[in-house]
């Protein structure tokens, strides 16, 4: 049974306090609220431990929104995945369109990314998706499956299945535009597909895929209902407790 997941990304989003009261609002929904799902949350590293401290006595995870793809050293500013596992978060989102957009973050960079967070325990959450104009020409297919074979097809059948994948359109990213149910669902049948070509069906069956685009608690229910979508990675929805309990109680 794949994990059904609702994960938050808050990105350069809240102040100290406000990420505090956050935290508090979801960790405090899910003590009377006990969810259907798996709920993580990526806050700003800066509070990284803080998130861990308060949501120690939920069924909160606590995640990064990047790592370094080095393990140590003259790396000004990075973070590496010891330095996230010490503090007790579970994972890390890799390869998110805004780090693909700013930051130059390229698919050889996201593998070897994924492959640091899984050799030291943690959870790593890859992202991928094409642009607007890529979606345009026709070519989303080709991009997705060229994002996940360079990222991911290095890695052993036992350790894609720790992997969370998120497809993320990127003209769906706090556009207030959303794929359509059938056009998410496509993309995740297709990356499903790709994984059971090079690892076998019950290897890709256990993979949970996430999607990533403007999901709302108004959408949120038909996008999790289609058969290969798994749950969703949260941008702007995540920012307020209201919004993301009710994501959550889509499952």
């Amino acid at each position: 049974m794949r994990k059904k997941i609702v994960a938050g990304n808050w990105k350069m989003n809240k102040d100290f306090s406000g990420a505090e009261s956050l935290i508090n609002e979801i960790t405090e929904y899910l003590k009377n609220k006990p969810s259907n799902c798996e709920v993580y949350i990526a806050p700003p590293s800066l509070f990284t431990a803080m998130a861990v401290d308060l949501a120690k006595d939920s069924s909160v995870k606590v995640f990064t929104q990047d790592i370094s793809a080095h393990e140590s050293g003259a790396f000004t500013g990075e973070i590496s995945a010891d330095m996230v596992k010490s503090v007790g978060a579970e994972g890390a989102i890799i390869g998110h369109s805004e780090r693909r957009q700013y930051h130059g973050e390229t698919d050889e960079n996201c593998s070897r990314k994924v492959k640091m967070a899984l050799d030291k325990g943690l959870t790593p959450i890859y992202c991928n998706g094409e642009t607007l104009e890529q979606r345009k020409a026709g070519q989303h297919l080709e991009v997705v499956k060229k994002q996940t074979e360079e990222a991911l097809f290095n890695l052993s059948a036992d350790e894609i299945k720790k992997v969370v994948i998120a497809y993320e359109p990127v003209w769906a990213i706090g556009t207030g535009e959303t794929a359509t149910p059938e056009q998410a669902q496509e993309i995740h049948s297709h990356i499903r597909n790709l994984i059971a070509e090079k690892y076998g069906s019950e290897v890709a069956d256990e993979i949970s895929i996430l999607y990533g685009g403007s999901v709302k608690p108004d959408n949120a229910k038909e996008i999790f209902s289609q058969p290969d979508i798994d749950g969703g990675l949260i941008g702007g929805a995540a920012l307020k407790s209201e919004d993301f309990s009710k994501i959550i109680e889509a499952f």
